[in-house]
């Protein structure tokens, strides 16, 4: 169904909050060109429009024409199940907190670029944050189909760095953070839906591995033993523990929440975030698990990651030092020890995450799809022939490490 244009998205609402978030009256909107700014398999959890307003706005003793593009992000319009469970998880609550709020200080205080610029936020249903439009700036996504090289995961690698060295700064000097991004991606108070959609997407997979000679019964046996394991042991694995270090974690940390500017030679050269909308405090190994597992799957038996995740450890090092931060940064050895205790939440997202993230654009499909109304998974994301080749290397990995069989 396509995305209607709500009925106040108009040239005076577009006007009133250029004329706020510019702090100039002189600003006169011509019109407004709406159109939809993702396609099915890029964007779950919300509605997204482009917005290029044309306006006039006085310099000087002159009258000059000028545009800018705007981003308009919703809470599901629509009615239905998609609505409900975002309205139950309060993710877009989290979102809103983070980037009229935290973000905004935590870009001041580390001097570059960790997002978009908020322009205003619409609270009433549905939520709306309209926010400044970074493909202009030559920011664009990596296609999620291939994954990421070195170059891009080093970039990444040094955006969270500056993103939890960021939010150390902030936490300490502003305590009430910790309490504000405590929900993340699995808790307590999770919706059923959400529970059973995990569950039985485990429940497919171990189907499907089933059928693949590579790797068959044994294999799906282990994996269908998991399925009601999978949720306590999450929240179990993600209750945040004080004794350790931590930070305000993106908390969905993969390929299509980050855009990349390149140079003329198409090397990437800058990375910022998109979508904060699971933003959890918590030992900061929850992004780097999630990233290392969604999004590196094409280099993955290639990469140094003890030398990817040193560089991690030394910019974190670097930044928390030139903001004066109390806290002590985490050592390479504590890093990969507390990576190490919680692996099985690289297995979770593996299993659960990924075949979404890998499916055919021409497979794509809504919440609303994913989860249909007799329970049962949809089992066409995992029969992607890339996301097969993917596990068929990893599970065997998962094994060795005792993961199978919690």
């Amino acid at each position: 169904m396509a995305l209607e244009t709500p009925s106040w998205l108009d040239p005076f609402f577009t006007e009133r909050i250029l004329r706020l978030a510019e702090d100039d009256n002189t600003l006169k909107v011509i019109d407004i060109f709406v159109k939809p700014a993702t396609a099915k398999g890029d964007n779950y959890t919300s509605d997204m429009m482009r917005v290029v307003v044309e306006f006039t706005r006085t310099v000087g003793d002159k009258k000059v024409n000028d545009k800018k593009p705007l981003i308009f992000k919703f809470e599901p319009i629509a009615e239905g199940r998609r609505r409900d469970l975002i309205e139950k998880t309060q993710i877009f609550d989290t979102e809103i907190a983070m980037m009229s709020d935290a973000l905004k200080k935590m870009t001041n205080l580390i001097g570059t670029r960790l997002g978009a610029q908020v322009y205003h936020i619409r609270m009433e249903r549905p939520l709306c944050l309209i926010m400044e439009d970074l493909a202009p700036l030559g920011f664009r996504m990596a296609d999620r189909q291939i994954g990421l090289d070195l170059p891009h995961c080093r970039l990444v690698m040094q955006g969270l760095a500056r993103f939890h060295a960021a939010s150390v700064a902030l936490c300490e000097k502003e305590p009430k953070h910790k309490a504000i991004y405590r929900r993340g991606i699995f808790n307590d108070d999770e919706p059923s839906d959400l529970i059973v959609f995990f569950k039985n997407g485990c429940i497919t997979l171990a189907n499907e591995v089933q059928s693949w000679s590579e790797l068959g019964k044994k294999y799906a046996d282990k994996i269908r033993g998991l399925a009601d394991k999978l949720h306590p042991m999450c929240v179990k694995l993600l209750k945040r523990r004080d004794d350790e270090f931590n930070v305000i974690n993106h908390g969905d940390c993969w390929v299509n929440n980050m855009m990349f500017r390149y140079d003329e030679n198409s090397k990437p050269i800058e990375h910022v975030f998109v979508d904060f909308q699971l933003c959890v405090y918590n030992s900061p190994v929850l992004d780097l698990i999630y990233f290392i597992t969604t999004s590196m799957f094409s280099i993955e038996d290639d990469i140094d990651m003890e030398r990817l995740l040193l560089e991690y450890v030394e910019l974190l090092t670097h930044h928390m030092a030139q903001l004066n931060c109390k806290t002590a940064p985490p050592t390479l050895d504590e890093i990969k020890q507390c990576k190490k205790n919680r692996e099985f939440l690289g297995l979770i997202y593996a299993m659960t995450a990924l075949p979404i993230m890998l499916v055919d654009k021409s497979e794509a499909k809504d919440i609303d799809e994913m989860i249909p109304k007799d329970g049962e998974a949809a089992n066409h994301t995992y029969k992607n022939s890339l996301y097969k080749q993917v596990m068929i290397k990893r599970l065997p990995k998962y094994d060795e490490m005792g993961l199978l069989d919690i």
